[in-house]
């Protein structure tokens, strides 16, 4: 995939991801996720934080505080700011090429990106599976996700602090988004 692919991707995973949680109901931010033990409110509040965090490594500014709350009274305009930032730092020139010391690890900014695509498609399905909506991310997009994923993934950590569960079957014909959803242990 080159860089602008996976650009692109990023882009498309944002904007859906960017719909589900304009999709959320005033009365949803305190539902249950897929994520254990982890609300609504609590998830997209992640998901804003990872997003200027990665913005922020990429730019070289200043990083959020990864425990305050960034989606203030209007979280689907938090979201949506924050997209913006991330997608923004991707595209300055030079930054998909330079390494930069992540909270994973050292990696270049291409696999940053891939990390934050496949973030958003996660955890964007578990907000649709909370509060009822459709996941409906492009299938081109999760496809690469999940190969992705199966190719970082190879040996999972275990264990209540591991990243993700174990992997779950999904159900014959299952959509790519639901098959990446069941490769990160949720079940579909």
């Amino acid at each position: 995939m080159t860089d602008d692919e996976a650009l692109h991707d990023l882009d498309r995973a944002l904007a859906d991801a960017t719909r589900i949680v304009a999709g959320i109901g005033a009365g949803q931010w305190a539902l249950p996720t897929p994520c254990t033990g982890v609300d609504v409110r609590a998830l997209v509040n992640h998901l804003v934080t990872g997003n200027l965090l990665f913005a922020a490594l990429v730019t070289g500014t200043p990083p959020p505080d990864r425990d305050a709350d960034h989606l203030g009274d209007d979280p689907a305009a938090a979201f949506r700011g924050a997209a913006a930032s991330l997608s923004d730092a991707f595209r300055t020139p030079g930054a998909l090429g330079k390494v930069y010391t992540a909270p994973f690890g050292t990696a270049p900014g291409i696999a940053l990106v891939r990390v934050r695509i496949t973030e958003q498609l996660a955890h964007g399905w578990d907000l649709a599976r909370a509060t009822g909506q459709r996941a409906d991310f492009p299938d081109d997009v999760a496809e690469h996700a999940l190969a992705g994923a199966r190719a970082q993934l190879t040996s999972r950590p275990e264990g209540p602090t591991a990243p993700f569960a174990p992997e779950v079957p999904v159900p014959a014909g299952a959509s790519a988004i639901d098959r990446l959803a069941g490769f990160l242990g949720r079940p579909v």
